[in-house]
């Protein structure tokens, strides 16, 4: 595919030349040879090029495209664009000295994981099989690499599957699951996306689940948004799990003690702007009583990415994006900052620990409710 094409499956030809792309991308704000709007501007010249390392910066966040008059999808036009050089070979500068594109690479082969080794914990309720289906995706990885800064996404997951006992579900857990594929697509490894992806729908298919339940934005957008894309309609329907823990909190079943406290949300790109959850996360947390939610300036739709994705690129302007996004969150006098993303939770507690940064505790939405269930229920 060339330049030309893939200008002409995004519509990209019909950019009004305005700059409101660049004027809005987080990325342009602190580095200042970067724009959306350039980009745009060389392809339709026809002097852009795959091996132009520009492309591998753009963070997929759609801020630029929710906000563009002319309706063009930057980040759809970045991706294919990513493809076509990563097919050439070029590629951007992977973060973690790829281990985690290695792990992805693996997973999409055969191999035998025991991804699900914490399973065994007896609080929780599995199913062998049933209509519900908890994907965990890469959180057992993420223990690994980034316990030294206090990530726990396996206790993440435990929580979760202890929330879901609470709304009468045991869902099946399985360890034969892959990544979802986000990543390497987003890293233009179109091929290695598409053997995870039905890798994940025939272990679903199997389990006889009809419902398949996220606890990560990501995997969410990818199975409900791209996978149709792929492999058309899916046997199942992917569900986000707060939407089951609202219902929940609705019915009676889960209730809340007080907790007089002061928190901040942070919306992950994939869950807000991409998937169009915002109100979700904001009223289950002015469910617990006596805790304030103070909104940061850019919230919602306006709300800044934590600074990279894909596992690609991170850089000082990833580090730039994120100490400016704590010291907002500081700023609105919150001790806590919630997030409903594991890699929002990573990027900050890194920046965090790598900085000298205003104290502020980051938590998972997830360990907010649940640590917060009224005592004297059955947590379990």
């Amino acid at each position: 595919m060339q330049i030309a094409e893939i200008v002409e499956i995004t519509n990209t030809y019909y950019c009004l030349d305005c700059g409101v792309c660049t004027g809005s991308c987080p990325v342009a704000k602190v580095m200042s040879d970067f724009s959306p709007r350039r980009i745009i501007e060389r392809s339709l010249y026809e002097i852009e090029d795959f091996s132009d390392q520009s492309i591998w910066y753009c963070l997929g966040c759609a801020q630029c495209s929710v906000r563009c008059p002319a309706k063009i999808e930057f980040p759809e036009f970045i991706r294919l664009m990513r493809k076509e050089a990563y097919s050439s070979g070029f590629w951007g500068t992977p973060a973690h000295n790829g281990v985690f594109q290695t792990i992805m690479n693996i997973q999409a082969g055969e191999v035998r994981q025991n991804r699900a080794f914490w399973k065994e914990d007896n609080s929780l309720k599995i199913a062998q099989k049933g209509d519900f289906f908890y994907f965990v995706g890469c959180r057992p990885y993420f223990d690994v690499m980034f316990r030294e800064i206090g990530v726990q996404s396996v206790e993440v997951a435990k929580k979760t599957i202890r929330l879901l006992n609470m709304c009468g579900i045991e869902p099946v857990l399985s360890s034969d699951e892959r990544c979802c594929g986000h990543d390497v697509l987003w890293d233009g490894d179109e091929e290695t996306f598409k053997m995870l992806a039905s890798k994940n729908i025939e272990i679903i298919k199997e389990s006889g689940a009809k419902k398949v339940i996220f606890s990560c934005p990501e995997g969410y957008y990818t199975f409900k948004k791209l996978y149709p894309v792929y492999f058309g309609e899916l046997p199942f329907e992917p569900i986000y799990v707060l939407d089951l823990i609202k219902e929940a909190i609705e019915d009676g079943k889960i209730s809340f003690k007080e907790n007089h406290m002061t928190v901040t949300y942070q919306d992950p790109c994939n869950l807000g702007r991409l998937s169009g959850i915002f109100e979700v996360p904001r009223d289950i947390i002015k469910a617990i009583p006596k805790v304030s939610l103070r909104e940061m300036p850019r919230s919602r739709e306006n709300a800044v990415c934590c600074g990279t994705t894909g596992w690609m690129n991170c850089s000082s302007c990833s580090k730039e994006i994120q100490v400016q996004r704590l010291n907002e969150a500081i700023s609105t006098g919150a001790t806590l900052l919630i997030t409903a993303c594991p890699k929002c939770e990573i990027h900050f507690k890194c920046t965090q620990s790598a900085f000298d940064i205003g104290q502020i505790e980051i938590k998972d939405i997830i360990d907010l409710i649940f640590d917060q269930i009224k005592e004297g229920r059955d947590e379990r």
